[in-house]
């Protein structure tokens, strides 16, 4: 079972993360899966006219949230792209635009005290989530993270990345990016329109997400510029990967070049992060001068000394995937001592 903190500041490349647990209290149902039955449900309180009602428990990597606020006053915007979106607000002059999470996973939220709203960051974006109620932040590891299965997956639209079992009710950890993308198409990954693809033929990369989306987005434009991909589904399967190159390597006698010669990496993973991949492969003596570019949303201005702490060599926001096969190539020439 995960074990909880008091939400100090974590350092790069331990393969820990800190989320901020929050719930949605709605109705009960007679016919909950057990597997997602987190809480018991809470009956109808003689006298305080609360309505009967269960909490469904979520979590957020802290790295996301800017700040958790009362219920703000909330302007209605026109031609919402979703009902869950319940309008924008004003925050020290930033306009953000405040979408209900219960109305977005369909549930049917009972109201018995003032909503909360959490304001995230990331992807280059301000966002904010109402919430029914915020309860701890937890630190655990990576290792705690499970995937989610395809009935999980599918009874929250797609919108869990992981699963953390504490010992007495589930976290699922939402993918607020695919929320978020899914309201306003613009901030989907997708080429520039006036990019010309430069081809870098025979170039050989190995990738790490957890994101099956991603994953073929990044090889299908790592493949249009000539690179060849191989994947990998998280950070723990790229190092056993890279394990069984550096053997192939030393059995024949061949430089780790020849199997690979760029990591590019997610940094949220379930099993072990891309911070504490990256710094595995910075502290092997014959993988440290592989090139390892992180992609991820949570790089930011704030957080990219995280990044640079393990030694990466490079690090891109994921809107910005255009970027992403010039700047592997580049660091591919470099690490080769090839002229440009």
């Amino acid at each position: 079972m995960a074990s909880t903190a008091n939400g100090i500041l974590l350092e790069a490349g331990t393969n820990e993360l800190e989320i901020v647990e929050f719930y949605l209290e709605e109705e009960p149902k007679e016919s909950d899966d057990p597997e997602l039955n987190q809480e018991e449900a809470f009956p109808d309180e003689e006298g305080k006219g609360k309505k009967a009602s269960r909490k469904s428990f979520y979590g957020v990597n802290v790295a996301k949230v800017l700040e958790i606020m009362r219920m703000p006053e909330v302007t209605e915007m026109p031609e919402v792209a979703h009902e869950s979106v319940l309008g924008a607000f004003n925050l020290r002059s930033r306009i953000i635009p405040l979408l209900d999470l219960s109305i977005w996973l369909k549930k049917k939220r009972v109201e018995n005290e003032p909503p909360k709203v959490i304001v995230t960051e990331f992807n280059q974006v301000t966002s904010a989530f109402m919430v029914s109620g915020v309860t701890r932040i937890h630190r655990i590891s990576w290792e705690d993270v499970e995937a989610p299965n395809k009935y999980v997956s599918a009874l929250s639209s797609d919108s869990i990345t992981g699963v953390v079992k504490f010992d007495k009710r589930i976290v699922f950890i939402l993918d607020l990016e695919r929320i978020v993308s899914e309201l306003n198409p613009s901030m989907r990954l997708k080429l520039d329109d006036n990019f010309v693809m430069e081809s870098h033929s025979g170039y050989k990369a190995l990738t790490a997400d957890d994101s099956p989306l991603i994953r073929e987005m990044i090889r299908d434009m790592l493949n249009q510029a000539g690179f060849r991909v191989e994947k990998t589904t998280n950070g723990k399967e790229c190092w056993d990967r890279l394990l069984e190159l550096k053997a192939l390597a030393r059995e024949e006698e061949r430089p780790i070049t020849d199997y690979v010669q760029v990591v590019i990496s997610d940094i949220e993973m379930p099993m072990m992060d891309g911070h504490h991949l990256c710094k595995r492969i910075k502290e092997d003596p014959e993988l440290r001068d592989l090139p390892v570019i992180l992609f991820s949303s949570l790089i930011t201005e704030k957080l990219r000394h995280r990044g640079e702490t393990v030694g990466a060599d490079d690090q891109i926001s994921k809107p910005e995937i255009t970027q992403l096969a010039m700047r592997a190539a580049a660091l591919i020439r470099k690490a080769a001592n090839e002229d440009f």
